[in-house]
């Protein structure tokens, strides 16, 4: 059974930092790409930033690049978000995911293309 277990979240103010962690268990992933997506009170579920297990390739929502960087440690099995200059508009619900669509497609952008979800953890910038 796949478990995505999300750490890390918590109140930073405005220009600050956290490091969003996701454990990842029940099956080998290294064909997988892995997710994190978040979701606002009143908002639709958004892409965050993803990144392809197989060879570290990533992607990036437009709102988030240059200040999250998103990696994994392979011994772990553990993917991290690392967030920097937080504004209040980045206050959410951050979700991890898994995808298990073929390693040579595409890394997705939308959440429906994620098979396995985390429980969420919550991220709030203060200003």
């Amino acid at each position: 059974q796949v478990q995505l277990v999300e750490s890390g979240g918590g109140l930073v103010q405005t220009g600050g930092s956290l490091r969003l962690s996701c454990a990842a268990s029940g099956r080998t992933f290294s064909s997988y790409k892995m997710g994190w997506f978040r979701q606002a009170p009143g908002k639709e579920r958004e892409f965050v930033a993803a990144i392809a297990w197989s060879d570290g390739s990533t992607s990036y929502a437009d709102s988030v690049k240059g200040r999250f960087t998103i990696s994994r440690d392979n011994n772990k099995i553990t993917v991290h978000l690392q967030m920097n200059s937080l504004k209040p508009e980045d206050t959410a619900v951050y979700y991890c995911a898994a995808d298990s669509a073929p390693v040579w497609s595409r890394i997705a952008t939308m959440s429906r293309a994620y098979d396995f979800w985390g429980q969420g953890t919550q991220v709030t910038v203060s200003s």
